[in-house]
Parts: structure tokens; C-alpha cells; sequence
């Protein structure tokens, strides 16, 4: 009984690192949270998706702010959404749209330490039974993501091969296979 159990962990474990695909992207690359960095060169090739996660790290005399885009705009550090100060914060993009990073030192933020995100609703990656937006309905249909190529994070690579528009048919034959270890079990 316990290789049964055993064997359907596995397979679970394994079918959910198959159809996991966010990334981790680490904010200013090796320089990270830093006045130092360009962050609008870093941001300006990735394409940023739903489930994705930033990795601030900056020294403990510094923090992270997520504004209103008009606070993005001024540099608005007193009146702020959220504010972060240990050190390495991790910000998991969980809904479409733009989002407005600054550093909670106005002066920094005025010098450019400031990182605006556009997220997009990569629908293929959007959890099953999650909605879906209807034609003709007012949202706005977001292109198709490009790759992701610099300072990306895998948070799964397991399998990334054949994943996909066949992860479907992965999990049906991932479970063909247990059914028929099961058999072979008893």
C-alpha cells in the first residue's frame, strides 16, 4: 500500500512541475534595487505575466514602494500602497495590468530608482477555471508573450520541453501511466 501511495505523490508532483511556468525575474539583474541600475533598460525587453515574481534586493537602508501611477509619475514616496523594507522582497504579479515600483527615498526615486511593469494576462497560463474575457466585452485582448530571455528565473523546469499547447494530453498520459503502475502494483 505505501508504494501505491507513494507512486501517485510522485506522479502529482511531476504533473504539477510539468504545468508550472512562471518566472522569477530578479530586479536589476545582478545590480539589483540600486540607483546605480537603469531599470528602465532592465524592464524594457522582458515581458512580464500573470503568476510571474519580482525579486527586489537592495541594503536595509533602502525600500520599495508600489504607487499609483500619478505617485510613479511625481515620485510620491509619503503617499504609497505598499511599502517594503527587508532587504529582499518578493512581489508575485497576480493580475493583469500596470504596476508602479519606486524607492522610498524620494531623491533615489527622482534619480531614476523607480520600475514600472506591465503585466500581462497570459491567458495559456491562467489556472483552469479562472474567467476568461468574452468577445465583445470592454478588456482589452493582450498579445501573445515573447520569450523571456534575460535574467529569467525558471521556477520549473522540469519537462519544459515538452510543455505547452500539449500539456493536456502530458497529464492524460501521466495518468494513463499511474493507472497502469497501479495495476501492475497489485
Amino acid at each position: 500500500m505505501d508504494q501505491k501511495l507513494l507512486l501517485v505523490y510522485a506522479f502529482l508532483v511531476l504533473g504539477f512541475a510539468i504545468t508550472c511556468r512562471a518566472t522569477t525575474y530578479m530586479v536589476g539583474d545582478n545590480s539589483g534595487w540600486d540607483i546605480s541600475t537603469n531599470l528602465d533598460t532592465w524592464a524594457k525587453d522582458k515581458t512580464f505575466n500573470v503568476g510571474d515574481v519580482l525579486v527586489f534586493q537592495y541594503s536595509s537602508s533602502n525600500s520599495v514602494s508600489e504607487v499609483t501611477k500619478e505617485n510613479f509619475d511625481s515620485c510620491n514616496t509619503t503617499n504609497v500602497l505598499e511599502t517594503y523594507s527587508a532587504g529582499n522582497t518578493t512581489i508575485t504579479l497576480k493580475k493583469p495590468g500596470e504596476r508602479y515600483f519606486v524607492s522610498g527615498n524620494k531623491l533615489y526615486c527622482l534619480g531614476g530608482m523607480k520600475l514600472h511593469v506591465h503585466v500581462e494576462n497570459n491567458q495559456a497560463y491562467a489556472p483552469a477555471g479562472a474567467p476568461q474575457a468574452t468577445p465583445g466585452s470592454d478588456q482589452t485582448d493582450f498579445p501573445n508573450p515573447s520569450s523571456k530571455s534575460n535574467n529569467k528565473i525558471p521556477t520549473s523546469t522540469a519537462f519544459s520541453h515538452i510543455v505547452g499547447t500539449h500539456s493536456t494530453i502530458v497529464l492524460c498520459f501521466l495518468g494513463l501511466v499511474v493507472s497502469m503502475l497501479w495495476n501492475v502494483i497489485n
